[in-house]
C-alpha cells in the first residue's frame, strides 16, 4: 500500500494511559479524520469519541470497522491481541497495528517465550515449566535462593514474585491458578527495549524505562508501573546494540520461521547483568507508561507511522523524536496494587497542565455532574518534558502538587538519579 490517505478514520482499541498518549498524538496529524477509543476513559473523550464496544470480541470489532469505515486499527492492550482480534480484522482487509494470536504468544505464554529463547540460544535466565502450581511446590521449597515465580499467562505486569525466601516463593504460588515458570533471579538494573515493526522491517524507538514497584526506593509490590523516564540512562547505545543483535531480532527470525511474524508494537524487557543484556520478558505492546513518555517525544506524523507499520511499508518512514528527556508519574488509587479505591473525587488537572505538562488518563470518568472520578488502579500519569530528566522530573512534581486528589498515592523518586 501507498502512504496513508489524506484523511483517515481510526479505532484505538484501550482504555488506559496508553491509549490516552496514542490518541493525544493521532489527534495532532492533518491525517487524522474520525478518532474513535473503545471503550476510552474520561481524558481520552477529550480528543477523540469514546465507544461502548467489547474489545476482545473479533467479531464485535470488526462489525464496529465495517459499520463505521474505519480505516486503521490501533490494538493497545494485550488481551484483544491474545483473543485474536488482529487476526479476524486482517481476514477482512482492514489495517491494523497489533500482532496475531499466534504471534501474542511472546506475551501470552512466558513458557512459550522461554522454550523459544531455549532453542535459539537467546540469552534468558534459566527455567523450569511446571503444569501446576501443586507441581512446582518441591522444586520451589528446595531452589537456591532469591527465586523468581511467575505465572504463565497474562498477569497485567504482576504474576510475577521475586522470593528472598522459599516461604515467599511457595505463597505465590499458592495464588497461580494455572501453568507455572520458576527462574534463576538475574542481578542488573532493568531496562526497558521498544520496537516497531511491519513483520520484515524494524523501527527502534528510543530507550525508556520505567519503575515497577509501588514504593519509593524500588520497593513494595510489582505493578503495572508507577512512572517512566525517556532516554534511559542505563540502556547505552552498545548495550542497545547487543540487546537487538542477540535478543529482539533473533527472536522476529525466529517468529518468522514459525510462520507467525510478529508485525506491532514489542517490548523486551532486560536485564542488564554483567554478562550482558538478557531478557526478562517480552510484552506485544506499547508499554504503559512507557507510551506517555515516547509519545511525548514523538515529533513526527503518528498516523504516517503506524499505517506504514499496519500496511508493510515501515522502510520509508523515518520517525523523528525530540532530543527532550521526557518523563511520567503515575497517581494511582490508594489501595493499588490489591484493592484500589474507586470513586474519589479528583481536581486540579487544568492547574497541573498550565505549567506545561501533559496528564494522561488511565483510570477515570465523569459521573453526572462532570466531576472527574477515580475509576482505575492507574489513574494518572503527569508526564513533563525538560533539556534533561532532572528537569523534567523538576517540573512534573510541580504539576503533581497542583492536582487536588485525597484519594490518590505516588511514588517521589520516579527519574531521580541512584
Amino acid at each position: 500500500m501507498s502512504a496513508a490517505p489524506e484523511s483517515l478514520d481510526i479505532l484505538v482499541l484501550g482504555g488506559g494511559g496508553r491509549e490516552h498518549a496514542l490518541c493525544w498524538r493521532l489527534r495532532q496529524s492533518p491525517r487524522c479524520g474520525r478518532l474513535v477509543c473503545a471503550p476510552g476513559n474520561a481524558g481520552i473523550a477529550d480528543v477523540a469519541e469514546c465507544a461502548a464496544l467489547a474489545i476482545t470480541d473479533p467479531a464485535a470489532v470488526t462489525a464496529f470497522v465495517a459499520a463505521h469505515g474505519i480505516g486503521l486499527v490501533v490494538i493497545g492492550p494485550e488481551a484483544p491481541l491474545v483473543a485474536g482480534v488482529a487476526d479476524a480484522l486482517r481476514r477482512a482487509g482492514v489495517p491494523v497495528v497489533g500482532p496475531s494470536a499466534a504471534a501474542a504468544e511472546l506475551e501470552a505464554s512466558k513458557g512459550f517465550t522461554k522454550d523459544l529463547c531455549a532453542e535459539h540460544q537467546i540469552p534468558t535466565a534459566r527455567f523450569r515449566r511446571f503444569a501446576s502450581a501443586a507441581d512446582a511446590h518441591h522444586y520451589v521449597a528446595v531452589h537456591p535462593l532469591p527465586v523468581v515465580v511467575k505465572a504463565d499467562g497474562l498477569a497485567g505486569g504482576k504474576g510475577v514474585t521475586v522470593a528472598e525466601t522459599n516461604e515467599v516463593g511457595l505463597a505465590a504460588l499458592a495464588e497461580i491458578h494455572g501453568p507455572v515458570v520458576v527462574e534463576q533471579c538475574l542481578e542488573g538494573p532493568e531496562a526497558s527495549l521498544f520496537i516497531l515493526t511491519d513483520g520484515d522491517h524494524v523501527c527502534v524507538l528510543p530507550t525508556a524505562q520505567d519503575h515497577k514497584r509501588l514504593q519509593d526506593g524500588d520497593t513494595g509490590p510489582n505493578t503495572g508501573g508507577m512512572g517512566a523516564v525517556s532516554p534511559s540512562p542505563l540502556l547505552t547505545p552498545a548495550l542497545l546494540s547487543q540487546a537487538m543483535d542477540r535478543i529482539v531480532l533473533p527472536t522476529l527470525k525466529a517468529m518468522r520461521d514459525r510462520g507467525t511474524p510478529f508485525q506491532g508494537f514489542l517490548y523486551a524487557g532486560l536485564m542488564l547483568t554483567a554478562d550482558g543484556p538478557m531478557l526478562i520478558e517480552y510484552n506485544v505492546r506499547l508499554g504503559d507508561p512507557e507510551a506517555q513518555v515516547l509519545m511525548m517525544r514523538l515529533e513526527s506524523d503518528a498516523v504516517d507511522l503506524l499505517w506504514a507499520a499496519a500496511t508493510g511499508t515501515l522502510a520509508s518512514v523515518r520517525p523523528r523524536f525530540g532530543a527532550e528527556a521526557a518523563i511520567t508519574i503515575v497517581m494511582a488509587a490508594k489501595g493499588y496494587p490489591w484493592l484500589p479505591l474507586a470513586g474519589t473525587v479528583i481536581d486540579g488537572i487544568a492547574a497541573a497542565e498550565a505549567l506545561g505538562v501533559t496528564v494522561f488518563h488511565a483510570g477515570t470518568r465523569r459521573d453526572a455532574a462532570g466531576q472527574l472520578l477515580a475509576a482505575g488502579g492507574r489513574v494518572l500519569n503527569v508526564t513533563a518534558l525538560g533539556h534533561d530528566i532532572s528537569e523534567a522530573r523538576a517540573l512534573a512534581y510541580a504539576a503533581i502538587r497542583k492536582i487536588k486528589w485525597d484519594g490518590g498515592q505516588y511514588r517521589r523518586d520516579i527519574g531521580r538519579p541512584d
